[in-house]
């Protein structure tokens, strides 16, 4: 099949290691109805599906005339949909969508204090990726629109992202976008606060002026589409700016939950090298927990870069947690274990907050109005914490419910 390169349209990704994925190219035509080639190794056995759904998509969008070649590497129907989507609106101007059923499984809330030590970011233009990512429990899935993707394929990704919101299930993880930076991630919105999303990361917040913007989009399109529920934000701070601006930014809209801070944009801007020995980011780092302990949000870590070390992966979770953070992002799947084993509570902090638990609890029964343990006086925020350590202990296995009777 021959395409004038002039009129025609293409979408998605092909060649040597493309799987999960297919690549389609497009041109309207004037007549001759239309024209549809498959390139595919399963062709025999999925040629005909893959047809009826091409021609489905284009029905609905009302093309009549048009030349469609698919060359298929083992995408399923979601991500088909979204490169011919894609293309489709690249050709013809159109307010419909082409969108799968809500997969009831994905359509849940998120609590604002829920557990965030573990965020896998996934390329939000690569549909292998994102397939089985839910299978590895990490606490939030983040679908990335921002550094991930090329610029030539940002609009095409935003179609994989909503079709994955919408049909792939993710096990129970917070589901997570990362939009472009404001204002141009604006542009984002529409293709996912209709679709089963719990969480916006906002890269590159340099000021609370941006979350303003952003929220006030947000309720615009919740109002459009009659979304109902939770919509939590987590602000990256990459930059000296957003350093010093941090407090405000934690404290601008009632919506944010967390505040991460991204140390490859952030040393950059510095014009210094980002180090394990991570001296160049104590700062930063300490700016951010500080931000966000005084604001009541969860303080979250950068990603470690380097998937093979797990050891360094592991002084760096000691390291951060001792700093004060809650938790970090991931870029492989790996490193998910290693992330939730040491950020949870070790045996001294659980037998320590038991203590202090224990001791909370005699006094008021007592209806004593002081609490001590031993001779030192123990404040309701230090009882609050022991309370949360326990409940992140018993939730991940390392204490049973039954603690109290089995001491």
């Amino acid at each position: 099949m021959e395409f004038n390169l002039e009129k025609c349209k293409s979408s998605g990704n092909k060649g040597k290691g493309v799987r999960s994925d297919c690549f389609v190219t497009m041109e309207l035509s004037s007549s001759n109805g239309l024209d549809i080639e498959i390139i595919s190794k399963v062709k025999a056995l999925y040629g005909d599906s893959i047809n009826e759904l091409i021609i489905k998509i284009l029905n609905y969008f009302g093309v009549e005339n048009a030349k469609v070649m698919i060359e298929d590497s083992g995408a399923v129907d979601n991500v088909i949909a979204a490169r011919l989507e894609a293309v489709i609106k690249l050709l013809i101007d159109t307010d419909k969508s082409f969108l799968f059923d809500l997969l009831k499984e994905n359509n849940y809330q998120t609590a604002k204090d829920k557990n965030r030590f573990s965020r896998l970011y996934l390329p939000g233009n690569s549909p292998s990726l994102m397939l089985n990512a839910g299978i590895h429990k990490p606490d939030g899935i983040i679908l990335d629109l921002e550094d991930a993707v090329a610029v030539d394929k940002k609009y095409e990704a935003r179609f994989l992202v909503r079709n994955a919101l919408r049909s792939l299930d993710f096990y129970g993880a917070e589901l997570m976008v990362r939009i472009n930076q404001i204002p141009a991630g604006l542009d984002d919105l529409d293709f996912i606060i209709p679709h089963n999303i719990n969480l916006i990361l906002v890269p590159k917040c340099e000021e609370a002026e941006q979350i303003l913007i952003l929220n006030s989009k947000i309720d615009e399109i919740k109002k459009k589409y009659k979304v109902e529920g939770n919509l939590w934000l987590m602000p990256i701070i990459e930059s000296a700016k957003g350093v010093i601006n941090a407090y405000q930014i934690a404290t601008s809209a009632e919506n944010i939950v967390a505040m991460a801070i991204g140390l490859e944009d952030y040393t950059a801007d510095l014009g210094t090298r980002r180090t394990n020995e991570a001296t160049e980011s104590f700062f930063a780092r300490s700016v951010v927990v500080n931000a966000c302990r005084a604001a009541g949000i969860q303080p979250i870590d950068s990603v470690f870069s380097d998937v093979g070390d797990m050891e360094g992966l592991k002084e760096n979770v000691i390291k951060s947690k001792a700093l004060g953070f809650d938790g970090m992002g991931c870029i492989h799947p790996r490193q998910i274990r290693v992330i939730h084993e040491y950020f949870a509570p070790d045996i001294n902090e659980i037998e320590k907050a038991k203590k202090i638990v224990k001791a909370f609890e005699e006094a008021t029964a007592k209806g004593l109005g002081v609490v001590s343990l031993g001779t030192k006086m123990i404040d309701p925020p230090v009882v609050k914490r022991a309370q949360k350590t326990i409940d992140l202990a018993v939730n991940m296995g390392k204490l049973s419910k039954e603690w109290r009777n089995e001491e």
